[in-house]
Formats: C-alpha cells, sequence, structure tokens
C-alpha cells in the first residue's frame, strides 16, 4: 500500500549507517544537558510529521530543540528565544556533520560537550574522525520518515491497551530503532551487560524491571531487512517456543526474540491488522508464560475523546 513505503535496507545501507551516526551525535546532545530519567528515556529522540525531534531541551533558563526534517533534508535548530538555524542533511562525512552541528550551537549561544565515541557498536571511529560514513541517499531517507510515522501511529493505539507502567513510543538513536514497552512492575534479574560502547550500568538500568518490548528497525547485523521485533526481558521458559501471529512471525535463536518482516505488514491487505497481531500476540505470550497480573495491567484501548469510564 502506498502509505507504507519499500525501504529495503542493502539499497540504502550506507546512508543508513551514516544517518545513525548522525543520529547518536544529536541524541548525545540532548543526553549531556537532561537529568537522568528511568531506563534512559531522557535521551531518545521522537517522531515528528516531518522525520524525528529531541523535544525541548533546557538549556539554563531557555531551552532549544533539533529535529531532522527528512522531507526538506535540512536539520532545523530552534530555541525558545526565536533564534534559529538550518543545517542541510546531504552527503556529508559524519565528521563534517558533527563540526558544522557544534559550529552552528556556538552561533546560537549553546555551550556543549559530547562523549564523541559512538555506542552499541562494534569497533566504531569517534564522531570527529569518521570521514569513512559520508552517504545521504535522500529518497531513502525520506521513504525512511514515512515508515517511521506509519509505525508510530500503529504504536501508539496499542500502547493505550495498558494501564500499567508503560513507555511513549521513542526512537532509541543507538541501537537506531523505533519501541514501545510494557512493565509487569516487578524488578528483573541483573541483567549481563556486554553491550559494545555501552556501560553496563546503564544497561542494567534500562532492564531494571521486567519488560514486554516490540520494536521496528530498518535492519543491520543478523537481521540484514526491516524488520519488527518483540522480547521479553526476563524471557520466561517457553517464550521462544510459543506460536505467535502473524504467520510470518517467528523467534530467532541468534537474537532471542521474535521477529515480523517490514516486508509482511507493508504488503498486507490490512497492514495496520497484521502488525497489531504481532504486538498482541507476542505482549500474550511474555504476560502469560511470566505470570504477569494482567487484569490489573491492561484495559481498554483508548478511543478518541472518550475517558475510560464513558
Amino acid at each position: 500500500m502506498a502509505g507504507w513505503p519499500e525501504l529495503p535496507y542493502a539499497a540504502w545501507r550506507d546512508s543508513a549507517e551514516t544517518l545513525r551516526l548522525w543520529s547518536q551525535i544529536v541524541g548525545k546532545i540532548r543526553l549531556s544537558k537532561t537529568p537522568w530519567l528511568n531506563h534512559s528515556w531522557h535521551v531518545v529522540l521522537y517522531v515528528t510529521p516531518r522525520g524525528l525531534t529531541t523535544s525541548p531541551i533546557a538549556d539554563g533558563e531557555t531551552s532549544f530543540e533539533i529535529a531532522f526534517d527528512f522531507i526538506d533534508h535540512v536539520l532545523d535548530i530552534e530555541t525558545s528565544g526565536g533564534a534559529r538555524r538550518k543545517l542541510p542533511l546531504r552527503a556529508q562525512s559524519v565528521a563534517g556533520f558533527y563540526a558544522e552541528l557544534l559550529v552552528a550551537l556556538a552561533d546560537l549561544g549553546i555551550a556543549v560537550e559530547i562523549d564523541d565515541m559512538p555506542n552499541e557498536l562494534v569497533d566504531p571511529l569517534r564522531f570527529g574522525e569518521d570521514h569513512v560514513h559520508a552517504s545521504y541517499d535522500a529518497d531513502a531517507v525520506r521513504r525512511f520518515g514515512r515508515a517511521l510515522r506509519q509505525v508510530d501511529r500503529v504504536f501508539k493505539p496499542f500502547r493505550t491497551g495498558f494501564i500499567g507502567k508503560a513507555s511513549p513510543v521513542h526512537f532509541f538513536w543507538g541501537s537506531f530503532d523505533l519501541a514501545v514497552t510494557r512493565f509487569s512492575g516487578r524488578a528483573a534479574p541483573t541483567h549481563p551487560g556486554g553491550v559494545p560502547h555501552l556501560s553496563d550500568d546503564v544497561v542494567r538500568e534500562a532492564y531494571s524491571h521486567e519488560v514486554s518490548s516490540a520494536g521496528f528497525w530498518p535492519g543491520g547485523g543478523a537481521i540484514d531487512y526491516p524488520a519488527f521485533y518483540s522480547y521479553a526481558y526476563p524471557a520466561p521458559a517457553g517464550f521462544a517456543d510459543v506460536v505467535v501471529r502473524p504467520e510470518a512471525a517467528f523467534f530467532s535463536k541468534d537474537l532471542g526474540e521474535f521477529i515480523l518482516p517490514y516486508d509482511a505488514v507493508r504488503t498486507a491487505e490490512n497492514p495496520d491488522a497484521i502488525l497489531l497481531q504481532f504486538l498482541q500476540s507476542t505482549y500474550e505470550a511474555a504476560a502469560n508464560l511470566g505470570k504477569w497480573d494482567r487484569a490489573a495491567l491492561e484495559c481498554l484501548s483508548g478511543k478518541v475523546r472518550m475517558t475510560r469510564s464513558a
């Protein structure tokens, strides 16, 4: 369907890798200015009609926002004082993007210091030294933005069916995925850590409580195509053996997660329904086997302009 664009990872791999690193630079700027929030929710980006944004970042008594515009292909920096800078998104090295962004922030009177080592990547180059990643396929990036908007649109109603603790729908720049997470309310076993270039303390705090988490990423690594995923931490006994919906979904032993190829959703007669089947059935697998108190945690899905008591 027209609303769910084709997004073959191999065709824009170089651009996706470059964009991931650019998003890490922007995300780390938010990280450097924002008080810690549980499960690293303070570092994320959010989907907008045009791309991704930091949302407002406090800077003393003022604030600023950095937004990726994947339609007009600019990085838009705005301040609460009305000042603005726009940087073109184009074929440019990570080092060049990093330097331009720091200059633009300095021109706006915003002082920033970040750790310039990328996270969650094996053998990365520091941002200021990375002249390798320099691709920008504008059409592919525009389609990626469309895909994010569609996923965000479906994830948000799914989130409303849970009255327990649940994350916003948000974009993690380290892993380069859009995610939504539900919590049982119980503490989890200490996570072993071991994520490349990510502090074990950060990982352990992120997984301090039991979760069922679902998300979307454009591809790379063990799953070299765009896909939806769903996992539980800790994974209850028998989790990998549950038959989930739709038929195209499967459990990846390499990742320890359920996977649904993006193309199975994109080409379906009713993409929204197929994706919601995956989200709900994988959550039920985690909640049932993990003995979550579903009666206390779940609620009817939200309706527009209708309170829960209506």
